[in-house]
């Protein structure tokens, strides 16, 4: 698992345990993630499948992309497609992609590095392996997030942000035991690179055998934790959880995970985790497809500017621009 990792963790800052009155998020539920098809036909596990979006809020939408050893000639993207109201955020772990905007973003993300849109008033995308990729073949493992935006921003002007693995905030657990990469939000001081307009945190974590992992988490934001890949335990009561699961946790201001010390060989290195969490906004939530607004309204008005063209038009394959 490329991403981005350090042979010596004991260079890296140190997490403080959480403060002695702090309060252990309990967890409310641990689902399992539905595989499914995603774009032009790329394998995806449906990480937030039958969870009420009142618990995910401000996020919407999860896919783990892969993990999959592609054939040559079976690497698959997406074609150009619409988005309105909320930001897409696409983190590979694995792999190669290619983005491109009608607003001039794009660029290249590859092991470790994340793209963050920032869809706004409207925007068309595609995501596609290059071709020396589809030619050649390859492992493939990422995840997209969908980030929801208050109304008060979901017309703002599309925005492209280019992360790249060298800028994640890269921390140590008290014990030495895990590693985390901070993409976006802050954890005990510590910010990742993801400028965002709803308040939020996403970290990947990698967990040990045996380890145990406690760090502080805003009480005002909640709490998700979805297992990519490994076996462990969340929660104050150590609740099992495993490969393609999704805990939600309480309210509370710590969170708590550990590794099982016996793994599965090819998860050797522990359990990889990823956690969320974000200020909820609390607004009615209306979505079809790849619009998400507030009403139905506003849904349907989103599709008629679509189909008229005012989200703007594909580029020529490979006109990749700077950040829009």
């Amino acid at each position: 698992m490329p991403a981005i990792t350090v042979s010596d963790l004991t260079v890296l800052p140190r997490l403080p345990d959480p403060a002695p009155a702090a309060a252990p998020r309990p967890v409310v539920s641990i689902t399992s993630a539905p595989s499914a098809f995603e774009g032009l036909g790329f394998p995806v596990k449906r990480a937030f499948a039958g969870v009420d979006l009142a618990l995910l809020d401000p996020f919407i939408h999860l896919d783990e992309m892969g993990e999959v050893q592609y054939a040559p000639g079976e690497p698959k993207g997406t074609s150009w497609h619409p988005h309105r109201g909320f930001e897409t955020v696409t983190y590979i772990i694995d792999g190669i992609f290619d983005h491109q905007d009608s607003f001039g973003g794009g660029g290249t993300i590859t092991n470790g590095d994340t793209q963050w849109m920032t869809a706004g008033s409207g925007i068309l995308h595609i995501e596609e392996p290059p071709e020396h990729l589809v030619v050649s073949g390859g492992l493939f493992h990422g995840f997209q997030l969908w980030v929801n935006l208050p109304g008060s921003d979901k017309l703002i002007a599309p925005r492209y942000q280019d992360l790249h693995s060298g800028e994640v905030a890269l921390l140590s657990s008290r014990d030495g035991g895990s590693l985390l990469r901070v993409i976006a939000g802050e954890v005990a001081g510590h910010h990742g690179p993801g400028a965002t307009h709803t308040p939020m945190a996403m970290v990947h974590a990698t967990v040990a055998p045996g380890a145990r992992l406690e760090l502080p988490w805003r009480a005002d934001f909640n709490a998700l934790a979805y297992v990519m890949s490994g076996d462990g335990f969340v929660g104050p009561h150590q609740s099992p959880i495993g490969t393609g699961q999704l805990a939600v946790l309480g309210t509370g201001d710590a969170l708590s995970l550990s590794a099982a010390a016996s793994q599965q060989s090819r998860y050797a290195s522990g359990m990889e985790v990823l956690l969320l969490g974000g200020a909820p906004i609390r607004e009615p939530i209306a979505w079809a497809g790849p619009f998400v607004m507030n009403t139905r309204a506003e849904v349907m008005a989103a599709f008629e500017d679509y189909n008229a063209g005012r989200l703007g038009h594909p580029l020529p394959h490979g006109d990749i621009g700077g950040t829009a």
